[in-house]
């Protein structure tokens, strides 16, 4: 696999937050039945990670699993071995009903630093981001201002925001918006 190619070039703002766009991120999307005991241990063995539970991520280093739905799991590892670990899953799971696919290049993925994260988020998805209902392990999968994205917490002053490639601009832009210090509202914050 090349080297990834930015969708915006390492575009980043910095306001109530900080916004990076990450270098590229190796995601390797996995749909069947996510408690097959061959598909939990074919995960397990390619990646090192288990399945997480609904709406729960399973994070380790640099390797991961997010769960998006009740039969898709998007796992994350370096960009330069997403072929290589797309391909070797998808040999150990040949004879299961599965579906693995290298989409590392579809996507772009965003991180947001600050105390102020919550706030920013919460403005564009509808999602309760108080601090009881979403934490660190969680991830939604669902809207920004009317476009597809998925987003966690690596701790409580961190988050990624993964959309797709081709809405990266737009992302950007209202995350950027969402995170301008005049726009402060405080809730999370005060």
């Amino acid at each position: 696999m090349s080297n990834a190619a930015l969708a915006l070039g390492g575009a980043t703002f910095d306001g109530l937050v900080k916004i990076e766009e990450l270098a590229g991120q190796g995601m390797i999307t996995l749909r069947g039945d996510l408690t097959d005991k061959t598909i939990v241990k074919a995960v397990k063995d390619v990646f090192g990670v288990t399945l997480p539970g609904t709406r729960e991520t399973t994070l380790a280093s640099n390797m991961g699993a997010l769960w998006m739905s009740p039969d898709e799991a998007l796992l994350l590892c370096p960009y330069e071995e997403a072929q290589q670990r797309g391909n070797e899953l998808a040999a150990k799971l040949s004879d299961a009903h599965a579906l693995v696919v290298n989409v590392s290049d579809a996507r772009a993925v965003f991180q947001l630093k600050g105390r102020a994260l919550r706030e920013v988020i919460a403005k564009l998805a509808p999602v309760d981001m108080s601090p009881d209902a979403f934490q660190p392990g969680m991830v939604r999968r669902t809207r920004m201002a009317q476009v597809a994205a998925a987003f966690w917490m690596d701790d409580t002053n961190t988050a990624r925001v993964v959309c797709f490639r081709s809405v990266a601009a737009y992302v950007f832009g209202i995350l950027s918006a969402s995170a301008d210090d005049a726009s402060a509202v405080n809730y999370f914050t005060r």
